[in-house]
């Protein structure tokens, strides 16, 4: 009796441990679900049927701040935070995944969003040091958008802060960083250079693993400006992925700071 006992509570433990795998498995695609209820064109609405039409026929790319057609790009103040603008293709391009912007030719989409940080600094009514400020471009998962936009705010304090923490670790080749990120593990790496100018971060990312390529989809990307501790300007570059099992929807947003807490330092 003992016996058959003991073999029931190990039976009703396995099944514990099934029935918690099977709702860990639920809830993470409910978690990379969220995105497909939104209305995942309103960008390229605004875009190709506001800010270009508007710009060639007033003159004024609103709704956007700017409309640069010819270098393939729009500048628009998000919705959210003070401080957030988005940097959206004047193409249709649906995402880190779209194999066009691997393309030769194709727009430095990450360089020109680093050169139009300005706006970010604009509505702040300050000049913040390069290291405040940060690029991030979500997963296919974490994202609600199906149009390729690079999100232009401030970093989050604890985040740069980590970064300069471990800033002798971080080298020319990617490693994984020693501490989490707002919860989740990324890989990084650092580049030496004023702007991003023949610094392409999508070609970075998927250099870093001959897997990549077919996995864009789940990449997430961060940049962050950088003074290093030798007085030179850089970047640092951050990259996670998407993970059912850790239910990470690769968003490098997360590591943003749309309030702006930073600029209260400065």
């Amino acid at each position: 009796m003992r016996a058959n006992y003991r073999n029931r509570r190990v039976a009703s433990g396995m099944s514990l441990a099934s029935r918690l795998a099977g709702a860990t498995v639920i809830l993470a695609a409910l978690v990379f679900s969220t995105a497909a209820r939104a209305d995942s064109d309103v960008l390229w609405k605004l875009i190709h049927d506001g800010c270009v039409p508007h710009q060639h026929a007033a003159g004024s790319p609103a709704p956007c701040v700017l409309v640069a057609e010819g270098e393939g790009f729009a500048i628009l103040k998000d919705s959210k935070g003070a401080s957030q603008f988005l940097l959206i293709p004047t193409l249709r391009v649906t995402g880190i995944e779209d194999p066009q912007i691997l393309a030769p030719g194709s727009p430095n989409y990450f360089a020109e969003a680093w050169a139009n940080r300005h706006f970010t600094e604009e509505r702040l009514h300050l000049q913040l040091p390069r290291e405040d400020i940060s690029l991030a471009i979500n997963s296919a998962f974490g994202r609600s958008q199906n149009q390729l936009h690079i999100h232009i705010d401030c970093v989050r304090a604890d985040v740069a802060a980590a970064l300069r923490a471990h800033e002798s670790e971080i080298g020319e080749t990617w490693s994984l960083l020693d501490v989490p990120l707002a919860g989740h593990r990324y890989r990084v790496r650092r580049v030496d250079g004023e702007t991003l100018d023949g610094i392409n971060p999508f070609s970075l990312v998927v250099a870093r693993d001959n897997t990549v390529a077919q996995a864009m989809g789940r990449q997430t990307i961060v940049v962050t400006g950088a003074r290093f501790k030798d007085g030179k300007p850089g970047f640092y570059l951050l990259n996670d992925e998407a993970s059912v099992v850790d239910l990470d929807t690769g968003s490098g947003e997360e590591l943003q700071d749309h309030a702006c807490a930073v600029a209260a330092q400065n």
